[in-house]
C-alpha cells in the first residue's frame, strides 16, 4: 500500500489563535510605545514619532523573521544549533570589548551598527534554547547521567552567564539559568542534580548582588521603595503610583501622567506601568490573557510536535516569553527587584522584538505539526538523521 502523499503547502495551517495573540501583543505594544514615548521623544529629539518609527521598522523585520521561520520550519533549526550558539558567544565577547560595545545606563549591552543597535543577549537567549533542545534530544537516553546530561550543559551555561555578567546583565543571566533548569527538568535530569544546581546558584547570586553597589540599591528599593522615595526607590515608587492611578478603566490612552518625565524608562522596562495607568485593570487583564494564550498554545504545539527536539524547542520558547512577561510585570508592581528584562512583544527594543517574533514563528511552525511549508513532517524521526 502506497503511503499517502505529503500535504501540499497550500493546505498547511498554522495555529490562528497563537498567531492572533502574537500579532495582538505586537500591535498593542506599538500603540503603547507611542503613547509612552511621544512626549520624551519630542522634548529630547524633536520628533514625537521617533521611537514609534524605529519600533515599526523592528516590527517589520520581525514579521519577516516570523515568516521565514514559518516557511523554513522548526526541524531545520537542529542543523543550526552549534552555529547559532557559536555566533551568540562571539557577539557576547564582542559587546564586552570597549570601542565595539556601546555603553548606556552603566552597562555595555549593545553593538551599534548603522541605523540600529544589536543586543547580543537577546540572540543568546534564542540560541541557548535551540542548542539545549538539540543537545538534550540527541542525548535523551543519557540525560540522567551526571557527566553527560548535566555537567556539559551547566559548564556552557556558566560561560554564557559570565559573559552576560561582564556587561553587566543580571536579568539575562537569570533567564539563561532558568531555561537550563526548565529544559533539564523536561528532559528527565535527576531532581537531585537540579536541586543541587539551585543550591549552588543561590550563594553565587548573593555574591553577585552583594559585590555590586547598584544591585544592592535595587534590593533596597525593592524592600521599601517609599523609604527611598527620592533616591534608589524613585523608579519603583513612580511605577506603583502609575499602576494605582489607573483604576479599573484607566485614565485613557495618551492621558497618563507618569510618562511626563516622572517615570524613567516608561517606554521600555516600565511600559507595563503606563499600560496599567492608561488602560486600567481591563487593559492589564487583556495583556495577561494574551500572554496566557501564547503560553497555552505554545505548550500545546510543543507537546504535539511528535519529536523530542520540537517538544523541547517549543517548551523553551514558550518559557522564555512567559518568564520575561511575569518578571517584567512583577518588577513594575514592586514584587521583584529591578531586572532589566523587557515586556515581550510590547516594550520598545528592536533586538528583543525581532528575535521574539522570529521565535514566535518557530512556535507557529510547530503548531502546524510540520517541518515547515517546504518540507512535510515525519513524526518520530531519529535525531541522528537531524544531525546528518
Amino acid at each position: 500500500m502506497k503511503n499517502p502523499s505529503p500535504p501540499s503547502s497550500a493546505l498547511v495551517r498554522f495555529d490562528p489563535v497563537l498567531l492572533c495573540a502574537v500579532l495582538g501583543l505586537v500591535s498593542f505594544g506599538l500603540v503603547m510605545v507611542y503613547s509612552a514615548s511621544a512626549v520624551l521623544a519630542q522634548d529630547k529629539l524633536g520628533d514625537s514619532l521617533y521611537f514609534l518609527k524605529r519600533q515599526l521598522v523592528a516590527a517589520g523585520l520581525g514579521l519577516g523573521a516570523m515568516a521565514v521561520a514559518m516557511k523554513v520550519g522548526w526541524r531545520r533549526l537542529a542543523r543550526w544549533a552549534y552555529p547559532l550558539l557559536l555566533a551568540a558567544i562571539v557577539l557576547l565577547v564582542l559587546v564586552n570589548i570597549p570601542g565595539i560595545g556601546s555603553t548606556a545606563g552603566g552597562a555595555r549591552r549593545w553593538i551599534r551598527l548603522p541605523g540600529f543597535g544589536l543586543q547580543p543577549a537577546e540572540v543568546a537567549k534564542f540560541a541557548w534554547v535551540v542548542y539545549l533542545s538539540y543537545s538534550l534530544a540527541k542525548k535523551r537516553e543519557k540525560v540522567a547521567k551526571f557527566s553527560v546530561g548535566f555537567v556539559p550543559h551547566l559548564a556552557l551555561c556558566g560561560i554564557l552567564v559570565l559573559l552576560c555578567m561582564m556587561q553587566p546583565d543580571f536579568g539575562s543571566s537569570v533567564l539563561l539559568v532558568f531555561m537550563l533548569f526548565v529544559l533539564l527538568f523536561a528532559a528527565g535530569a535527576k531532581l537531585s542534580y537540579l536541586v543541587g544546581m539551585v543550591l549552588l546558584a543561590l550563594p553565587l547570586a548573593y555574591v553577585a548582588i552583594a559585590s555590586s553597589p547598584y544591585r544592592m540599591k535595587r534590593i533596597l528599593a525593592f524592600m521599601d521603595p517609599w523609604a527611598h522615595r527620592h533616591d534608589v526607590g524613585y523608579q519603583v515608587a513612580e511605577s506603583l503610583m502609575s499602576i494605582g492611578s489607573g483604576g479599573v478603566v484607566g485614565l485613557g490612552l495618551g492621558d497618563g501622567r507618569q510618562k511626563l518625565f516622572f517615570l524613567p524608562e516608561a517606554h521600555t522596562d516600565f511600559i507595563f506601568s503606563i499600560i496599567a495607568e492608561e488602560t486600567g485593570l481591563i487593559g492589564v487583564g487583556l495583556l495577561v490573557v494574551l500572554y496566557g494564550v501564547v503560553l497555552w498554545r505554545g505548550v500545546r504545539a510543543s507537546l504535539a510536535a511528535g519529536e523530542t527536539f520540537g517538544t523541547y524547542l517549543g517548551l523553551g520558547i514558550s518559557s522564555i516569553i512567559a518568564f520575561q512577561a511575569a518578571v517584567n510585570m512583577c518588577v513594575a508592581m514592586g514584587l521583584l527587584p529591578t531586572k532589566g528584562l523587557t515586556l515581550p512583544f510590547v516594550s520598545y527594543g528592536g533586538s528583543s522584538l525581532v528575535v521574539l517574533m522570529g521565535a514566535a514563528g518557530v512556535l507557529l511552525s510547530l503548531s502546524a505539526n510540520t517541518q515547515g511549508v517546504a518540507r512535510p513532517s515525519r513524526v518520530g524521526t531519529d535525531m541522528r538523521e537531524v544531525a546528518a
